[in-house]
């Protein structure tokens, strides 16, 4: 065998066995991930408040973040495990599927609507929260109902449902209205005091969040009418049963202990509002027998 056909050999093999290690890292579910590394890595969202956020200190805080601190409690408690470290990692709107898809962080605990279309590349934990899509507006603009926006500029967060069902509500209205697509919440509250947008189009539990977190809360008007159905889950690997099971057992003992109605008051309740008749129809459906 002269030496040109001894590399081509010699690199055949080195293929074969790399590409073998490529399949099964490829394979690995995320529990198995977990146990190897010694660290379970949650997505959250810093501009989601009251679900998700970053509190003063720079903490990841809120409804969702609290949620997957206790499916962080359920992994140690499967994997017997219990110097597993828990990981927070920062995602935007538009990079926390593909965060997920490329095993960047094992979960995304924020404000993510479950969609058919999503579920073409990554799977759902059972419904976390319902909400629906609103509008944010200065109270001085007069902004009442959705008829109110034509001739508005409104904005809209990149990456989100609330982009594509804007547009459908107002086209199919015939609500002459321009969507204005903003990077983030940060920026879209920013451009709606600076006034170069009229209002700002989101779930409607963030805006809530928005105004919370606003020096001046009284300033703003929210509309009371929602123009979608917003389910929200936790992002999960797609086809990684074991993994999601036990995010959806977590899930579902808070439900059933009734753990959740603490959460919501903490992070949502104190300002007044209770959780309205379709959360709480949620809540029953998903308490899911052991």
């Amino acid at each position: 065998m002269n030496q040109r056909s001894c590399m081509a050999v010699l690199t055949a093999v080195i293929l074969m066995f790399a590409g073998t290690d490529l399949i099964a890292q490829d394979s690995e579910g995320t529990l198995e991930k977990i146990a190897r590394t010694g660290v379970f890595v949650i997505g959250y969202r810093t501009d989601a408040s009251p679900l998700s956020y970053e509190n003063a200190d720079g903490e990841p805080s809120g409804y969702s973040v609290d949620l997957c601190r206790r499916i962080a409690a359920a992994i140690k408690s499967h994997l017997g495990e219990n110097d597993i470290e828990t990981k927070f990692v920062s995602v935007s709107s538009d990079k926390r599927i593909s965060a997920v898809i490329s095993g960047e962080i094992d979960i995304e605990c924020g404000s993510t609507t479950i969609t058919l279309s999503r579920q073409e590349q990554v799977d759902f934990t059972i419904p976390t929260f319902v909400t629906g899509a609103s509008i944010l507006s200065l109270a001085a603009t007069g902004i009442q109902g959705m008829s109110d926006l034509s001739g508005k500029k409104v904005g809209a967060v990149k990456g989100t449902t609330t982009v594509e069902l804007l547009r459908e509500n107002l086209e199919e209205n015939l609500i002459d209205a321009t969507v204005v697509i903003v990077g983030n919440r940060e920026e879209a509250m920013n451009r709606l005091n600076r006034g170069d947008i009229d209002a700002f189009a989101s779930d409607q539990i963030v805006l809530i969040g928005q105004i919370i977190e606003a020096a001046y809360p009284k300033k703003y008007s929210l509309l009371d009418e929602t123009f979608s159905y917003e389910p929200y889950g936790f992002v999960v690997r797609r086809n990684d049963a074991d993994f999601r099971l036990v995010a959806n057992r977590a899930i579902t003992q808070i439900y059933r202990s009734g753990q959740h109605i603490q959460i919501f008051n903490k992070w949502i309740g104190r300002i007044g509002i209770r959780p309205p008749p379709v959360l709480l129809a949620m809540y029953q459906l998903n308490t899911i027998p052991e």
